[in-house]
């Protein structure tokens, strides 16, 4: 009976996300064909993508910083809380990261430290402003957030300039901090082979956070009170849990990784912090960990399923078809998971109820007498 109520669980979990990600692809398919476009040769396309080593490559690198970005939602989602402020938070942790990193000189590992220490308590600090407000005033950490990433926009626009942080680039109209140097930039890996370009060494960076991710929430009693919190709010009050407490401290460690997602391009790629810099992630970041339902090995094959479809995406141009259409695939996932999972949450409902019926039926009932003893 355990053994396939086990099996019944895992097949639950995995039906919903490949559920939503073959009606993403149906519906996609019936907008190629009123395009006039074949929608197996676009798909066969975007998949003959994965044989180049270059296109892994990239698809490893953004998936790097993807996965960064849905874990630091995730650690929010699992509170009940929405931290839409991943944006704000990495973009302002990797521009004064960059900046303190391109103005000291530390042997490599220290270096290195730094600007990580940097980058974690500037995105701390300011997930913990919604915290705090929060806790205190009763403002909705959703509204909180967007508003603090729009000031965040616009401290990066007002000290990112010629005088204050940003130095001008020869030979480009671009503008950034002033470049890192060796000693704090993190060397690539050769892990694919027939290409020169390297994996973000801070892949591995990325592998450790989800790690312990996964240890806090399921090996802590810090993990146990905040996915109690995140079920029951009233419920964790009454075994002692002091929500608001946790609040802040689950906003705080959301930010701190949110503050790690630029990282790795910033040490392994560009090297300063520029008007080029990537931007968008933390949406992205938010996509991905509904899409891996908050679980690491599912944000996982989330954070790759997604840098697939945006690698392999300028491809479909060759074949005629805009790569506009990868953006419809992606937005009908999200929304498609979501009604999955409802649906698959639904049927685990029924099917337990059912099992504890059976159960119920199958035990022997004691006469009269023996109820009376």
């Amino acid at each position: 009976m355990s053994g396939r109520f086990d099996l019944r669980r895992i097949t639950l979990a995995l039906a919903a996300p490949v559920l939503a990600i073959a009606f993403a692809m149906l519906v996609t398919s019936v907008v190629l064909i009123a395009a006039g476009n074949n929608p197996i040769q676009a798909y066969a396309t975007m998949i003959e993508q994965l044989g180049k080593p270059r296109i892994q490559v990239n698809i490893l690198n953004s998936a790097t910083t993807y996965y960064l970005s849905a874990i630091a939602v995730a650690i929010g989602f699992k509170m009940n809380l929405f931290n839409i402020g991943v944006d704000g938070q990495y973009r302002l942790a990797a521009m004064l990261a960059a900046a303190v990193g391109g103005a000291v000189t530390l042997p490599p590992v220290l270096h290195v430290g730094l600007i990580l220490v940097v980058a974690m308590t500037v995105g701390a600090f300011w997930a913990g402003i919604a915290g705090l407000l929060k806790v205190t005033r009763g403002v909705s950490e959703v509204i909180s957030t967007i508003m603090l990433n729009f000031i965040a926009t616009g401290i990066v626009a007002f000290l990112l300039t010629p005088g204050r942080l940003a130095v001008e680039t020869q030979g480009s109209n671009n503008i950034g901090t002033k470049p890192i140097p060796e000693s704090g930039q993190v060397p690539g890996l050769p892990l694919i082979p027939g290409t020169p370009n390297l994996v973000f060494g801070l892949i591995v960076l990325a592998a450790l956070v989800g790690l312990g991710y996964w240890f806090l929430l399921n090996r802590t009693r810090f993990g146990f009170d905040l996915r109690a919190t995140g079920a029951s709010e009233t419920a964790a009050v009454a075994s002692g849990v002091n929500v608001k407490r946790m609040i802040v401290y689950s906003m705080l460690l959301s930010g701190a990784v949110a503050g790690l997602v630029g990282m790795p391009q910033l040490l392994g790629s560009s090297y300063s912090y520029g008007l080029d810099f990537p931007t968008g992630l933390g949406f992205t970041g938010i996509a991905i960990a509904l899409l891996g339902r908050n679980s690491p090995i599912g944000i996982a094959f989330g954070a790759l399923l997604w840098s697939f479809l945006d690698n392999t995406s300028n491809s479909l141009e060759f074949e005629g078809v805009p790569k506009q259409t990868v953006l419809i695939m992606q937005g009908i996932i999200v929304l498609s998971v979501v009604i999955a999972y409802e649906l698959v949450r639904r049927y685990r409902i029924r099917a337990v109820a059912k099992d504890v019926g059976r159960q119920l039926a199958a035990e022997p009932v004691g006469d009269g007498a023996g109820v009376a003893a």
